[in-house]
């Protein structure tokens, strides 16, 4: 469990590393300028964490299947080599996806015009501002949208609907608490990071009545506001890390603190 919080941890704090610098620049002191090499790498990173992120949700929903569904075998099919094999597949399986896509942005050619209606470079929103046909950029992000969700998605409902029918033959209505208590933090974090990411995907390509301020809320919000609560969230929900938080809370703010200790 700490090795997969320890994955979404990164994900969570590489996309905000990618983001929120640059939006920072653009607000405080209007520094919008970015080059091509440096709006492609940004682009490719925040897409492969995306899917990255993903994967990670999708280990924690199997890990919540087998604590379960299978808590005797949890120790030996879990194993620490075998969580790492599933987030170097994780990786590579986003880097695979999104390397198509600046090399379909390098191709195009751009007008004078080359304002990015956004606070970063995301695929759709630089691919619009090209003089080019853009239909395959469009046809392969939507694409790739729709698998890497639709799969990612159907195993999760997979692992649910396991853990749901396991859970039902047991007649413990404590069982049943303990059982929701056990996947309720991770259910919360894949209702901040699915429906505003499906959305937002939709809203790029076929929100054509949509404000422009629309979309820049709702980009910012997807790639913002998850990696902002997933740790309150698991921090709320993990009684080690609460624990942790309210003794060094308590440390700091007990009166007679020593904050300096000199030589």
């Amino acid at each position: 469990m700490y090795l997969l919080l320890c994955m979404l941890a990164l994900t969570d704090i590489t996309t905000s590393t990618f983001v929120i610098p640059k939006a920072l620049l653009i607000f405080w002191f209007n520094l919008k300028d970015i080059t091509v090499g440096g709006c492609l790498i940004q682009m490719f990173f925040l897409h492969a964490v995306s899917i990255m992120h993903s994967a990670v949700l999708v280990t924690m929903a199997i890990d919540r299947y087998v604590a379960i569904c299978n808590p005797l075998r949890y120790t030996t099919f879990l194993t620490n080599s075998r969580i790492a094999k599933l987030g170097l597949v994780g990786l590579i399986r986003a880097v695979l996806f999104i390397l198509p896509l600046p090399m379909l942005l390098i191709r195009l050619p751009f007008c004078a015009s080359r304002i990015i209606p956004h606070t970063y470079c995301d695929h759709m929103a630089v691919a619009k501002i090209s003089c080019g046909d853009i239909t395959i950029n469009r046809i392969y992000g939507l694409v790739m949208a729709f698998v890497v969700m639709g799969f990612d998605l159907t195993i999760i409902a997979l692992s649910y609907s396991l853990i749901i029918r396991a859970v039902l033959r047991i007649n413990s209505k404590e069982a049943h608490q303990k059982a929701l208590k056990t996947c309720t933090a991770h259910i919360c974090v894949m209702m901040l990071a699915y429906p505003v990411g499906f959305f937002s995907t939709l809203v790029h390509r076929f929100g054509h009545d949509f404000a422009p301020q629309v979309h820049i809320i709702l980009a910012n919000v997807y790639f913002v506001i998850p990696p902002m609560l997933n740790p309150i969230i698991y921090g709320v929900k993990t009684k080690e890390l609460r624990d942790k938080v309210v003794k060094y809370t308590y440390r700091i703010c007990s009166p007679g603190t020593n904050y300096f200790n000199p030589a």
